[in-house]
């Protein structure tokens, strides 16, 4: 009896052990369905991608110091010329929007609307987002579809007349690291039409991208084909360059705005932003200058220098010295008083 017993329990463990893990399957399809209808799902991110990509941190919620800026790049810069080439894919080479276009077709990565009516304030919640069908029936993009996927052939992807994007920045001072960083969080292509000039098509969050930028490397340099940089290294690493068109302000008003059209003024705002940001970079562990006041002092007058010189000597081994007499005392002080017994003979 006991032994049909242990044979039924075992039998009964088998059966759990093999049943959950079509269980787990289960569980697993129902939760992708329900991402994909709610549209959180990273599609084309295998699993292996997702477990073997080093994901960067977002930028920390309880910073003490940030600053959101929005920059104009403009591919026909130097610096940022590498986005722009090849207009058309060489193999697997292609431009940045062209890859962005791409990775939007396939459906690997989400797009949010541009809202012009809002000076094309940046909106990343779920209301924001818009089909990539949308975006191409909005700007008349040639395309076919075929049982749900959308197709494009290269030569309908207005690669070429997108020369500029809209990019927002964060910089922000990181007191768990001590430290400053500038990190990208969307972008914007904007194709320019010759005659309605800038065309804002879409904003994209770098998040997103950021997985499958690393797969793609641009040229650096127009004299050593051997200088490649992938997308995320030279976005991670703050390559680009591009004017400030707006910050994070109360009103949400650009710097034209403020500058009611006025260009000088407007370089002006622009030059006073970016002083800033500087300033406070170089001023993070104190003021540089007074900290380098030695070595001007050397460059200028070798005498003053080594007057500095002596006297930050004498100032250190006074230190020192002080040093040695606290230490002394401490340990006289620690120590029980010594008694001295004179015996007497008898």
């Amino acid at each position: 009896m006991k032994r049909l017993l242990f044979l039924m329990m075992i039998a009964l463990a088998a059966t759990t052990v093999a049943a959950q893990p079509k269980k787990s399957r289960v569980q697993q399809a129902q939760r992708v369905q329900q991402e994909k209808k709610q549209g959180t799902s990273k599609q084309g991110m295998t699993q292996r991608m997702q477990l073997s990509y080093p994901v960067a941190l977002d930028v920390p919620e309880d910073v003490v110091w940030r600053r959101d800026l929005y920059r104009e790049i403009n591919l026909d810069d130097e610096a940022n010329s590498g986005l722009y080439y090849p207009v058309q894919p060489l193999g697997k080479q292609m431009n940045l929007f062209t890859y962005i276009f791409k990775l939007a077709q396939n459906g690997y990565i989400p797009v949010y609307e541009y809202n012009t009516a809002n000076d094309g304030q940046d909106d990343f919640s779920d209301a924001a987002k818009i089909a990539f069908k949308t975006v191409l029936t909005d700007h008349s993009f040639l395309f076919t579809e075929e049982d749900g996927k959308l197709k494009v052939d290269n030569s309908d992807i207005p690669s070429a007349d997108v020369k500029k994007y809209y990019l927002k920045e964060c910089a922000y001072y990181d007191q768990a690291n001590s430290s400053f960083h500038i990190k990208v969080l969307a972008l914007c292509p904007i194709m320019i039409d010759p005659d309605f000039g800038p065309e804002p098509l879409f904003w994209v969050k770098y998040s997103d991208l950021e997985p499958f930028l690393s797969r793609q490397t641009i040229k650096t340099s127009d004299v050593n084909d051997a200088a490649l940089m992938n997308l995320d290294d030279f976005f991670t690493l703050n390559k680009y360059k591009g004017k400030i068109y707006k910050t994070a302000n109360r009103l949400g008003r650009t710097l034209v705005q403020e500058a009611n059209g006025d260009t000088t003024k407007l370089s002006a705002e622009q030059l006073r932003i970016e002083k800033e940001l500087e300033a406070f970079r170089q001023n993070l562990f104190g003021d540089k200058a007074r900290r380098d006041s030695l070595d001007s002092i050397a460059n200028l007058d070798p005498k003053l220098a080594k007057a500095a010189s002596r006297r930050q000597t004498k100032e250190k081994s006074e230190r020192t010295r002080s040093r040695r007499e606290r230490s002394s005392s401490s340990a006289s002080s620690s120590q029980p008083a010594r008694v001295s017994v004179r015996r007497e003979r008898h």
